[in-house]
């Protein structure tokens, strides 16, 4: 006979056995959103309306590549959950599967293009 409490049956599963490895993975990315979004509008901001010319030049650098790209990269991995977490909220079934698969290839899409253009920019 096991005596097993009913909190050490359930510790640890939650209701889909990984929501908390998400519920931290969304927390993570928030915190480095809230660092890197500072650092990306001082990159960014002084570029709007600026001639290509500098743009060209200032994304040139390593520096701002590097920060525009932790920004996309950070940013586009946050979306990511961000719709997973809305589309499991509201959908269901084989909706909801192909859903979460388009969302993920979108958003790692997006994530990639970006990092190609602004490779091209600083190469």
């Amino acid at each position: 006979m096991a005596f097993v409490t009913d909190r050490k049956r359930v510790t640890g599963l939650g209701s889909a056995r990984g929501g908390t490895a998400q519920h931290w993975t969304m927390t993570v990315t928030s915190v480095a959103l809230l660092v890197l979004t500072p650092f990306f509008l001082g990159v960014i901001g002084p570029l709007l309306g600026a001639a290509y010319d500098d743009v060209i030049a200032t994304l040139g650098r390593p520096i701002p590549a590097a920060i525009v790209a932790a920004y996309l990269v950070v940013g586009m991995h946050h979306l990511r959950y961000g719709m997973q977490v809305l589309v499991e909220d509201y959908t269901g079934g084989l909706t909801r599967k192909i859903a979460i698969i388009v969302t993920t290839i979108l958003s790692y899409g997006l994530a990639a293009g970006g990092l190609v253009a602004l490779m091209q920019i600083a190469l």
